[in-house]
């Protein structure tokens, strides 16, 4: 991970938080609302992926070429329930996707991190789901873990309106997300309990993480 830039003759750069964990568990309820106070501009790199999905994105075409144009809809966008039954069913489909769509993700969102720096962000937060395996870890000074109890994440995305099937499928397809990214962990806000107190640890840890970069 990098470490925010000190020096007295140069702008100063901003804190670079990303922002991960489990499906279903909040990360991007954290990622918003501290993105809404001033001086923090909030990424959320799971919707880049999705626009690099769009009729006339940089991934679209590899996409169709890799998975058939079965997931082409009539109007030349993605089908992208289809695509989503077939990825969280299949590890292999999953990891491919991947392949195609991370390295298409990465460079618009360094360059949303450089505008929100050239605008005098004071943090930045990228939040994203495969934080570490799209290489963006990398560009963050610290990486903080959104989790919860299986069984709130469970029943969470069941309110959202995923079946209890589709469910189990989305959280079985991520595998064991919060042990493959412990080591690069440097903060852990708990989401099992109610959204104030969620929003309160998540508050003190983004104060925390400011106040280090000014001592």
């Amino acid at each position: 991970m990098t470490s925010p830039r000190r020096d007295r003759g140069a702008p100063r750069r901003a804190v670079r938080i990303g922002i991960t964990g489990p499906i279903g568990c909040g990360k991007s309820t954290v990622a918003g609302w501290l993105g809404e106070r001033p001086g923090v501009v909030a990424i959320d790199a799971d919707r880049v992926a999705r626009d690099v999905l769009d009729q006339g994105g940089p991934a679209l075409d590899a996409v169709i070429v890799r998975f058939g144009r079965e997931y082409l809809r009539p109007d030349g966008e993605l089908d992208r329930a289809a695509l989503g039954r077939l990825v969280f069913s299949d590890p292999i489909a999953l990891r491919d996707l991947e392949a195609i769509v991370h390295p298409a993700v990465r460079p618009r969102v360094l360059a949303a991190i450089a505008e929100a720096e050239r605008g005098g962000a004071e943090a930045v937060l990228v939040e994203a789901i495969k934080l570490v395996e799209g290489g963006l870890a990398n560009e963050c000074d610290e990486i903080w873990l959104v989790a919860c109890d299986p069984e709130v994440q469970r029943e969470r995305l069941i309110e959202r309106g995923s079946t209890p099937t589709d469910g189990d499928q989305r959280i079985a397809a991520q595998g064991d997300i919060v042990g493959r990214i412990r080591t690069v962990v440097g903060r852990v806000i708990d989401s099992s309990g109610d959204l104030a107190t969620t929003l309160q640890d998540a508050q003190r840890a983004l104060e925390e993480a400011l106040q280090a970069t000014r001592t």
